[in-house]
């Protein structure tokens, strides 16, 4: 019996391609790498889609160890004289001559420079002829007294011989006013001594405030005048020169913020460095911490200063320099690197979070990430407790110990409980994701 193509048999033929001759071998390839499509793509989907093996967690660990601890504050500053003085003229005048220049040394008392004298020597030649003129007028007055009073004795023995009938009363009374006033006239004129002697003695002075000296024994920082210049003190005393008494010992003005000032005191030591020689670190103490603020900027810092020795003159006034003062040390204290202390093991929900769920987890839509950071909310007090304890490894597992934290340098901080010991590994950080 022969096989008869029906228009089915043909129409299947040209859906897969063969001829109607094949057949029945067609369709059943065609079956069977469809399957093996089905089976492949479903086993894929399959494992993708199922649970996966989570990598291990690893840990990294810091050991415990025991050292000394510095805590230090930071501040910049600038380098001065202990004791600065500025040198000015108290005259009006013309500078004649300049007798110092820069980084000369100078003792007390000692000549910068000099004023045209020209005018304060005239002035004290008219004082002392003023003077001569009071001293010729007492000697004038005191003739006066002498001749008045010789004239009321002559008027008092007339009037005794004549029985009071002559002189006139008048005339006696009138000779008394002659004596009185020559001598308040006397007065006068000594008055008028002093005070053409003090004229005198004023001019004198002016004279000797036309050289410019020097107050203390130091160095000249600085020049602010040259012959001819004119000066003017009319208002106030203008700046020639700037000295300073003794570079050997200068000291360190700080800012320091009014976050650190509370842990600044007087007599704690400090090291800073300046520019000049960046690898070179001066010792200093604070001498001071003053109570006044001041605001640069909406900053507020509180000036501090530190005495400091220069023995070797390499420190110079005006030098920009970084202080670092340590407020706190201790020694042979337990030390954990403040990672430890920040560190907490992930939670399971974290890591399944983190791992995923495959190609179809990845497929799904899932909620907003604010929304799921919501629903673990923390509050103050299991912040204070998480910072307050430190995690170690026991038996590959963290292990919480509660530690009563200490000084800090920012890096390390001082650390204190029962069963810690030297070179106890600290958890700090962790790799990969928890199983």
């Amino acid at each position: 019996m022969s096989y008869t193509p029906s228009v089915q048999d043909a129409e299947l033929a040209k859906i897969i391609g063969s001829e109607p001759a094949r057949g029945r071998f067609g369709v059943l390839r065609w079956l069977i790498a469809a399957f093996a499509f089905a089976l492949v793509t479903g086993g894929f989907l399959f494992f993708q889609s199922g649970p996966t093996t989570d990598p291990a967690l690893q840990y990294q660990t810091e050991p415990l160890r025991r050292g000394d601890l510095r805590v230090t504050v930071s501040a910049t500053g600038k380098l001065a004289p202990v004791n600065q003085v500025d040198v000015g003229s108290e005259l009006s005048g013309t500078i004649e001559t300049v007798l110092v220049d820069y980084n000369d040394r100078v003792k007390k008392g000692q000549a910068l420079a000099h004023l045209d004298v020209a005018k304060l020597q005239d002035a004290i030649a008219k004082a002392k002829a003023a003077l001569a003129s009071t001293e010729a007028k007492v000697l004038q007055t005191a003739a006066t007294i002498k001749e008045s009073r010789a004239n009321l004795r002559r008027l008092r023995q007339v009037a005794k011989l004549s029985g009071g009938k002559v002189p006139a009363p008048t005339e006696l009374e009138t000779a008394e006013a002659a004596v009185e006033r020559a001598i308040a006239d006397e007065a006068s004129a000594q008055a008028a001594i002093e005070e053409a002697r003090a004229t005198l003695r004023s001019n004198q002075t002016d004279l000797a405030k036309a050289s410019i000296r020097s107050p203390i024994d130091g160095v000249v920082l600085s020049r602010q005048v040259e012959p001819g210049q004119t000066v003017a003190a009319s208002l106030q005393a203008p700046v020639l020169f700037t000295l300073a008494e003794n570079l050997a010992q200068m000291e360190l003005q700080v800012d320091v913020d009014e976050a650190d000032v509370g842990q600044v005191r007087e007599g704690q030591s400090a090291t800073f460095s300046v520019d000049a020689y960046p690898n070179r670190n001066y010792p200093a103490r604070i001498g001071l911490v003053r109570f006044g603020a001041e605001t640069v900027n909406n900053v507020v810092t509180y000036k501090t200063i530190l005495n400091v020795n220069n023995d070797d003159l390499s420190l110079r006034p005006g030098m920009t320099a970084t202080a670092e003062i340590v407020t706190t040390e201790r020694a042979n204290v337990l030390l954990v690197p403040n990672a430890a202390l920040r560190f907490t093991p992930p939670q399971p929900a974290e890591a399944e979070s983190k791992s995923g769920g495959g190609l179809l987890a990845s497929l799904l839509p899932r909620p907003p990430r604010s929304l799921t950071q919501r629903r673990r909310p923390t509050n103050a007090k299991d912040t204070r407790s998480a910072a307050r304890r430190i995690w170690i490894l026991r038996g590959g597992q963290p292990v919480a110990v509660p530690v009563t934290v200490g000084s800090s340098d920012g890096r390390m901080t001082e650390v204190m409980s029962e069963g810690l010991e030297p070179d106890l590994l600290v958890i700090t950080a962790h790799s990969g994701v928890a199983r």
